[in-house]
């Protein structure tokens, strides 16, 4: 037997599927969840609905995001959850969750268990609508999540950490072994909680010019910044802003980051 047919579905390996089986897991998940009937939950890539069922359980309505078509008319057409799921059958990279907050009313709840080939840009896409979002719960590659949760200085920190750190307070709720899955996956994974803070720790004023730093930073992280950013500022500027060039990006922090952007954005203001 192809032991990657779940349910009667076989994984695809294109989108990255890995089922969730282990009930003891799935109930953890739902629990760290606590999911209300009056809130905007909207699930990321339900599958076989492991999570699905029982988070729709506890709610009247849940709208979930599923790009593979079988899965999306299996969940259709499924006895108990037809009634009360919305499904919008595209890929979540092409979702605007302004719209549909502006639909609910209310900020939105966010869960998924994310495949790991779209993890990160995925992430990437949700900050941008973190104004809107209350919280978001995601089964992800363990080490993804600890570059989430990188401090300075550490070799898993970096473009996501400061990214991620900037938007979120991020925290590691749930480990979830290989075994846990059909197919099971090789690498471990792990739930973690992303709340947008209310209030940012740095205000950014330039943040397409704040990413481009950190990205450009890290991009070359095995270069000293006086070497990374050259195009952007000199070494005698890193200087007046209490920052060592002969640093290298995994050493800077995320309020160090939001400093330079500040200051180039001040620049660049000042010469138009």
């Amino acid at each position: 037997m192809n032991n990657r047919v779940h349910q009667g579905h076989v994984a695809r390996k294109r989108f990255g599927q890995n089922f969730l089986k282990d009930q003891y897991i799935i109930d953890s998940i739902v629990s760290a969840i606590n999911p209300r009937k009056d809130q905007a939950i909207i699930e990321i890539g339900p599958g076989l609905g492991a999570l699905t069922e029982p988070v729709a359980n506890l709610v009247d309505q849940l709208t979930v995001i599923e790009l593979d078509r079988d899965l999306a008319h299996r969940l259709a057409r499924h006895p108990f959850l037809q009634e009360k799921l919305t499904i919008y059958q595209q890929d979540a990279m092409t979702i605007d969750f302004h719209q549909l907050s502006t639909h609910y009313d209310k900020p939105l709840r966010i869960f998924g268990n994310l495949p790991y080939n779209i993890s990160t840009p995925l992430m990437f896409h949700l900050f941008l609508y973190a104004d809107v979002i209350s919280d978001m719960h995601f089964m992800l590659q363990k080490e993804v999540v600890n570059r989430l949760v990188a401090a300075p200085n550490s070799k898993t920190y970096g473009r996501l950490s400061v990214m991620a750190q900037y938007y979120c307070q991020i925290m590691p709720i749930i480990e979830v072994p290989p075994q846990a899955f059909q197919p099971a996956p090789k690498v471990d994974s792990a739930v973690v909680r992303l709340i947008p803070h209310k209030t940012l720790p740095w205000k950014v004023n330039d943040m397409t010019l704040f990413s481009q730093i950190v990205t450009q930073a890290f991009t070359q992280r095995r270069k000293t910044l006086r070497n990374s950013l050259e195009h952007h500022l000199t070494t005698e500027q890193l200087h007046s802003l209490d920052i060592d060039p002969s640093l290298r990006a995994e050493n800077i922090s995320l309020e160090q980051y939001a400093k330079i952007a500040n200051w180039l954005s001040e620049q660049r203001t000042n010469i138009n």
